[in-house]
């Protein structure tokens, strides 16, 4: 995305980002395959994820974040809204996520 357009896109957020990097495991459902990843950022209704290929716009996808309070996976699910290339064969993916998870939130920052 253009500089201009992710401004645009930043001005819609309503929840803060926060850079934070959680291994992901999930399942692209349109292409019905699994994959591993790592947030660069997560906020309560979206986050971002660094891939090692591209997933399109519009895909539909369930996700499991590992996170560090000990407790088993944070389940959620998404839509990609955005995925732009950063280097050869590695991409930064903006996730919308279906609801706010704003409990999976604290749970990122909970001290174990």
């Amino acid at each position: 995305m253009a500089g201009e357009n992710m401004e645009k896109f930043n001005d819609q957020r309503v929840f803060e980002r926060f850079n934070v990097c959680l291994p992901v495991k999930f399942i692209d459902l349109m292409e019905n395959q699994e994959g591993c990843a790592e947030t660069c950022d997560v906020s309560a209704k979206g986050l971002c994820l660094e891939l090692y290929h591209e997933i399109k716009p519009a895909t539909s996808m369930e996700m499991w974040l590992e996170l560090p309070d000990k407790g088993g996976p944070f389940y959620t699910r998404g839509r990609v809204v955005w995925a732009n290339q950063v280097q050869p064969k590695l991409w930064h993916t903006g996730i919308s996520l279906e609801k706010a998870e704003l409990m999976g939130l604290a749970r990122i920052f909970r001290r174990p």
